[in-house]
């Protein structure tokens, strides 16, 4: 109840103070208990900035709608909402945005896994014009970009807009406006059997794995 309490009161701080206002005497203040216990619990500043970021982003990951409907709208929703919650939390999209702290953030891996399962959605239904690690590449970091882009101009100066034309741009690069036949684009039917290839039958793990390193040097080699 203690760790709870704490960690509630220092993701009150950082929300409505930013993180310099995180203070080891600020949060003990606020969740009413001594400044020793969160040195036994979390060991530093950083250890209980950790543990407030991990819970705020789980949060957001656990409320993620599941994906439904057409794969690419349900990206565009997902890309979207991702950029709304960085804009809302500006202090901690930024706290998670540091490459140390992102690696180490189960959250946050969670989040990524959710991207990486609606993006081979959208393979297995033959939308996209890149391979599946591409494809979440250019999503996880023009999400990123524009979060930081609109986060770090003057509230006053921000461009309404870039978000909308972010996706766009990037969408066109990354789907197609319909499954691919072979007189469309390789890539794209090549990424598709991709997502089919470790449930095929009547072939052996090996063979599953062999065909499954064709298919991905045949994708590098037309990237």
């Amino acid at each position: 109840m203690t760790r709870a309490g704490i960690v509630d009161a220092a993701a009150t701080l950082l929300r409505e103070q930013g993180v310099h206002a995180v203070t080891t005497r600020a949060v003990a203040a606020a969740a009413g208990v001594q400044a020793p216990a969160i040195y036994r619990l979390f060991g530093d500043k950083d250890g209980l900035v950790d543990a407030v970021a991990e819970q705020v982003m789980a949060a957001y990951v656990a409320g993620k709608p599941p994906a439904e409907g057409d794969p690419v709208a349900d990206l565009r929703t997902g890309w979207h909402a991702h950029v709304a919650f960085g804009v809302a939390n500006p202090e901690l999209f930024a706290l998670l945005s540091e490459p140390g702290r992102a690696q180490r953030s189960p959250a946050t891996a969670a989040g990524a896994e959710v991207l990486r399962g609606r993006i081979r959605r959208a393979a297995a239904a033959g939308r996209l014009r890149v391979d599946e690690e591409r494809a979440f590449g250019m999503l996880h970091a023009s999400g990123v970009g524009t979060v930081l882009a609109i986060t770090g101009a003057p509230a006053d100066a921000r461009d309404p807009a870039l978000a909308d034309a972010m996706w766009d741009t990037v969408a066109a690069a990354v789907f197609t406006d319909a499954p691919a036949s072979p007189a469309d684009d390789l890539v794209a039917l090549l990424t598709t059997v991709a997502t089919v290839v470790p449930s095929l039958p009547a072939l052996t793990a090996a063979e599953r794995a062999m065909l499954g390193e064709w298919i991905n040097r045949a994708l590098h080699h037309l990237r």
